[in-house]
Parts: C-alpha cells; structure tokens; sequence
C-alpha cells in the first residue's frame, strides 16, 4: 500500500466518522449513472469489454457503501435505450456483461432486485433472463436495487401513459373521460418506479454535467453531485463526499 493509499484511507475513515456523528440526512433513493467505462479503459490501454467489466466489478461495493449508509433505493443506469444502437459486435459482449452483473447480483443474496427499461427492445433471451433473475430476489432485505436496462427518460414517460391509457380503455373509459382525469400522479402510477420514493441524490461519475435523459420525471426535485473520476475508478471516499454534499443542501422543494 502506498502513501497516497494510506492518506486517502485516513482521509475516508475520517470523513465517515464525520457525517455519523453529524447525523447527516441520508438520501433515501441515490440513482447512479456509471459513466465512464470506456474512457477508462483507453486510459489505461484496454478495451472497452474490459472497461465495462471493471465497471461491474464496482457495483457491489457501492450497494455495499449503500447498505451501510442506510440508502434504501438503488438506481443504475447500466444501458441506455441509445447504446442499443451501437453495432453487434460493441451491443453483444455489453449484453453479456449486463447479464452477468444481474446473475451475480442476485447470487448474492443480499438485495432485492428490479430490472426497469424498455425490456421489449432487448434481445428475447436477454429479457427473459433478466426478469426471471431479478423475480427470484423478491423480498430479500438490504438495499431495493432498480437495475436500468434499455432504459430511456423520454421512453419511461412514453411507455407509462401508454400503460395508463391502456388499462383505463380496459375498463371501458372513453378517450375524453381519460383526459378528464388525467393528472400527475396518474402518470406516476404506470412510471417503472412507480410505488418508490423519487431519487433524492443522483450521481453521475467520469465528470460529464448532465442528466442524458436518466429519471427525467423522478427527478425534478433531486439533488445532483457529478464525481470526475471514471465509474470504474468510484471510491467510497467519493461516494461519502456525494452524501456530504447532499447533507449540506437545503431541499425547498420550489418553496
């Protein structure tokens, strides 16, 4: 271990000390954009395959770091419904890789799990697997972890007033009777999270400053903290200083 090791190690104990005796609010939802895999993996001389496996390699450690802290809800954006774009060769090897993080997350046995996303755009056997997985973990103690998957803001909003209006026509109601009672929280019923507090912290790592369409209508009342270093290089002294500047914020709530 090398002296800035050491340093940093002192610096995070120090830090945690800090916030428990502070009795800092903890976010009740964190959602996370895993940003940076691939940069990561140009910067140290890898490819991206290996980049988005050291990337999962790190998601247990932060519902680890979640766990203690008291966080109760998860969010990961591990594929947007964009990245189903790329080619075959770049999608397939991600695909397995996402596969992978879910298994091993589920075999864990310490969180329960919610695969949410437009689950129709990926491959048959990649969703079947994937909701089969995350089923099996129903009710399992620990952090509540919503693993996004082909996810899109624009799509969820899209996919939840279809659902909506889907199942009122089930019932017989006419189009103008469903504009009549149209609102809000009607919406929110048919979201993938629906029944879930909205994200009170999101953090995205590797530096960029935006939200890239990541829980566009859960979070208009959310904090937000952007970390520069590359997903695969997260530390938990980051994550700390993403609760410590949550706890310092003052949510008005548009009061």
């Amino acid at each position: 271990m090398g002296l800035r090791d050491v340093v940093y190690g002192a610096y995070e104990r120090r830090l945690a000390l800090a916030l428990e005796r502070s009795g800092a609010q903890v976010p009740r939802h964190v959602g996370v954009i895993l940003d940076g895999n691939r940069r990561w993996a140009r910067s140290v001389g890898r490819d991206s395959a290996q980049g988005y496996e050291r990337g999962a390699d790190k998601i247990q450690e932060l519902l680890g770091w979640c766990d203690a802290a008291g966080v109760e809800v998860v969010t990961l954006w591990l594929l947007s419904t964009d990245n189903l774009a790329r080619p075959e060769p770049q999608l397939a090897p991600l695909l397995r890789i996402i596969e992978g993080v879910v298994v091993d997350l589920a075999a864990a046995g310490r969180w329960s799990l919610n695969v949410v996303g437009a689950l129709d755009l990926l491959p048959a056997d990649t969703a079947r697997l994937l909701k089969e997985t995350a089923n099996g973990t129903t009710g399992r103690p620990g952090v509540h972890v919503n693993v996004a998957i082909g996810y899109g803001g624009r799509q969820e909003i899209a996919d939840a007033v279809r659902s909506l209006l889907t199942a009122h026509a089930a019932q017989g109601a006419t189009l103008e009777e469903v504009a009549e009672l149209l609102d809000v929280e009607h919406i929110s019923e048919h979201l993938y999270t629906r029944g879930q507090p909205d994200p009170d912290l999101v953090i995205r790592t590797s530096g960029e400053q935006r939200l890239s369409g990541f829980l566009l209508w859960q979070s208009a009342h959310s904090e937000f903290y952007f970390c520069d270093a590359y997903w695969p290089d997260f530390r938990r002294v980051d994550f700390l200083r993403a609760l410590r500047a949550y706890a310092a914020r003052q949510r008005r709530y548009g009061v």
